[in-house]
């Protein structure tokens, strides 16, 4: 995603990335999240690790505001 007007705001386990994602959702804010494999194939059928790390990026424009949210996740998850 290079060159373009979205920037990455997380990296992280797929549980943690569809918290914020839902949160990014109830601000009407789309994201776009990023699946981080080696081949795209199905591991459990070609092998490899089971990772399941995964990015989220927003439009440039809703930085500010998912930041914010995502702040709050952090807040949250840390009490």
């Amino acid at each position: 995603m290079n060159d373009s007007n979205y920037r990455k705001i997380f990296h992280g386990s797929f549980i943690i990335v569809q918290r914020i994602i839902a949160d990014l959702e109830k601000e009407n804010i789309s994201a776009v999240v990023k699946e981080q494999t080696g081949t795209g194939l199905l591991k459990s059928v070609y092998g490899g690790t089971n990772s399941d790390y995964q990015e989220i990026y927003v439009h440039e424009d809703e930085l500010d505001k998912s930041l914010s949210v995502l702040e709050n996740i952090t807040q949250e998850l840390q009490s």
